[in-house]
């Protein structure tokens, strides 16, 4: 186990793969490879701008791209990329940083996403789901008779379990 005093600043923490659950980082491994779209180990600029166009964000700024990669005390490989996810998230809700991620795709706040974007992302996005997963899930998470997800249910799901009538 990792001792409560935490190293900050230039070095980092050498200790970041212990923050983290195996699983949590081949999943971060997973975003950085496609984040870094010419494969050279580092994410710069460049690089944030092709995945962004890829996500159909086709006119950011330069000053936005330079201030993502000015977060970083230096070039951003993996681990500088996962010590800042790991700063990030410290303290942090996991409930929160979920539903923080699928209000992303919610500009409007609703608290609702359209069914046939998660399907669509689920099944086109990295670890693909089947038909069979998709089916699991919307009879877990019907869908309201407007095709809209409580993703916020979803999110609770994830980080309590299904056990609601508890509290």
């Amino acid at each position: 186990m990792s001792r409560s005093s935490q190293q900050q600043g230039e070095g980092g923490s050498s200790n970041v793969f212990s923050m983290f659950e195996q699983s949590q980082i081949q999943e971060y491994k997973e975003a950085f490879t496609i984040i870094d779209q010419n494969r050279d180990g580092i994410i710069s600029k460049d690089d944030l701008r092709d995945v962004l166009a890829t996500m159909g964000q086709l006119n950011v700024k330069n000053e936005e791209l330079e201030a993502m990669i000015k977060e970083a005390s230096g070039p951003i490989n993996f681990t500088v990329f996962l010590t800042m996810f790991g700063e990030k998230l410290k303290g942090a809700d996991p409930e929160d940083v979920i539903v923080s991620a699928f209000k992303v795709l919610d500009p409007e706040a609703t608290g609702f996403i359209k069914k046939e974007l998660i399907e669509e992302l689920l099944t086109t996005q990295c670890d693909r789901f089947t038909a069979e997963e998709m089916s699991n899930l919307w009879a877990a998470f019907p869908p309201d008779v407007a095709g809209n997800v409580d993703y916020k249910q979803i999110c609770y799901v994830i980080t309590h379990g299904e056990e609601k009538e508890d509290e």
